[in-house]
């Protein structure tokens, strides 16, 4: 899979839901030695995703003067496909 393609897969969930343009940046990237490396995972990515990969999955929304949130959850590309390495819970809790 193409890093482009990745992205476009959160996107189009993130746009479905009305929030495409509260999502002002990538996907994800490559994890290991640095912090930030290839592969890329965003709409301007030039990357190929390979078997062996493990990359960050971090979609992200930000309303203006009210805050956001991104949750990042960390796979790894396997022969069968994507291995979730975390996965933590999506759903809002509100604490009062």
């Amino acid at each position: 899979m193409e890093g482009v393609d990745a992205d476009a897969i959160a996107r189009d969930i993130i746009e479905g839901e009305g929030y495409g343009a509260n999502f002002g940046h990538g996907l994800g990237h490559g994890l290991g030695l640095e912090v930030h490396e290839a592969p890329t995972l965003s709409t301007a990515s030039e990357s190929t995703l390979v078997v062996g990969n493990v990359v960050t999955i971090e979609p992200g929304i930000y309303l203006p003067g009210e805050g956001g949130v991104r949750i990042e959850d960390d796979a790894v590309v396997r022969e069968e496909g994507v291995e979730l390495l975390t996965s933590f819970p999506k759903q809002l809790i509100e604490v009062s």
